[in-house]
């Protein structure tokens, strides 16, 4: 500790202040004094120790707070203590069980690829299948910490996975529902330049017939795919226009059941019902599936399309054919892109499977809700539910 300086700055100004006293008559015993006493109090100030500044205080860094500090959080963490789990949060908890606290974390994981991760005893991830579920996908980080800790964290890749594989196996139905109609497009066409003058003219007619049809199906299908894009890009954005849904629902299944149909379409609705939408959208939802009800529903029997409000709250959309009905085991996956109960039957009443894809993603947007209700040997019903606008609109 060094000695502490004497403060020369104010010796020399108690010094002058003295002087000046002296020279304005002052007697000078009072002067000594009033020196004696100011330099006095100059020393015992250089003397006196400098107060050391304390340091901050802050929380002693625990395991109860290492604890707490990753409790709630929703990735499962784990810490361990060489090799032995000593913290566990609530997630790891939960995905691992609570027995795993105490355990080698290696017999706890029970994963090899997991296994030779932390056998290298350095940071680094793995990816783990099957950890909770066999269908899972976990990535496995570890960080070194001193003192022989290490803090491993599982992320969840499950979901990222699934949706890789939904749109790996989405390309591959698009490419092939484009290459069928493409394919028979072709073919004929070829036939027709091949043999265009010993083709008697009803065999190029009917010829030139199947390629207006294929050329119309993949036209369709380019069609439905940019719509299914667009509402995708859109599902997040609540529509901004109130709509008459009645008067909407009306003029679309018109549309839909143009032709000699039209005398089969059975429509009621008890009132207008204002609703928050997007009109071309809702058009297209009641098009489809009034579509859907003509092509599998019975050919002489009538489409039943319902408006009526559910609660004081919602409108309820119904549309009900007296068809086959489907299986229940198809109805889960009725909305799935390109699932067809029955394929050939539905490419040649010239479906793309798309419609009900399209529906379901309409619904979304609106914070609405479809349901398929159907028995075989009776018909379908869909019914969709959708908030009315001067209500919440909120789930």
């Amino acid at each position: 500790m060094s000695e502490p300086s004497f403060p020369w700055s104010g010796f020399v100004l108690a010094f002058v202040a003295c002087i000046i006293l002296a020279t304005l008559g002052v007697d000078l015993i009072y002067v000594g004094l009033v020196l004696l006493v100011w330099v006095g109090s100059l020393y015992l100030v250089a003397a006196r120790p400098p107060e050391a500044k304390a340091a901050p205080a802050g929380p002693a860094f625990t395991r109860d707070n290492m604890a707490d500090l990753f409790e709630h959080s929703e990735t499962p963490v784990v810490i361990t203590e060489r090799d032995r789990v000593i913290i566990a949060n609530l997630s790891a908890r939960t995905l691992l069980g609570s027995h795993i606290v105490g355990q080698d974390v290696r017999m706890a994981l029970r994963q090899p690829e997991a296994i030779r991760l932390l056998a290298r005893d350095s940071e680094g991830g793995a990816v783990v299948r099957g950890l909770n579920r066999r269908t899972d996908i976990w990535r496995i980080n570890r960080k070194t910490l001193p003192g022989g800790l290490a803090v491993i964290e599982f992320v969840n890749k499950t979901a990222e996975a699934d949706i890789s594989r939904a749109h790996t196996d989405f390309v591959a139905n698009a490419s092939h529902e484009l290459r069928t109609p493409l394919a028979s497009i072709i073919g004929y066409v070829e036939t027709l330049r091949e043999d265009v003058e010993s083709l008697e003219p009803n065999m190029a007619d009917k010829f030139l017939g199947t390629i207006q049809r294929e050329a119309k199906r993949l036209q369709d299908l380019v069609s439905d795919l940019m719509s299914l894009s667009r509402i995708e890009a859109e599902k997040h954005d609540l529509p901004s226009d109130t709509l008459d849904l009645s008067k909407l629902a009306e003029r679309a299944a018109s549309d839909a059941a143009n032709g000699e149909r039209s005398a089969l379409l059975d429509f009621e609705s008890t009132g207008a019902f204002p609703v928050r939408g997007d009109r071309q959208q809702l058009e297209q939802l009641v098009r489809n599936l009034v579509d859907n009800g003509f092509k599998y529903g019975a050919s002489d029997q009538p489409l039943a399309v319902r408006l009526h409000p559910q609660g004081e709250n919602r409108v309820r959309l119904t549309v009900t054919d007296r068809g086959e009905g489907i299986a229940a085991e198809h109805i889960p996956h009725l909305t799935r892109r390109f699932y067809r109960t029955d394929p050939g039957r539905s490419r040649a009443s010239g479906g793309t499977g798309l419609g009900l894809a399209i529906v379901k993603h309409i619904v979304e947007r609106h914070r609405g809700r479809l349901d398929i209700d159907s028995t075989l040997g009776e018909g379908t019903r869909v019914t969709v539910v959708l908030p009315l606008e001067k209500y919440d609109t909120a789930e």
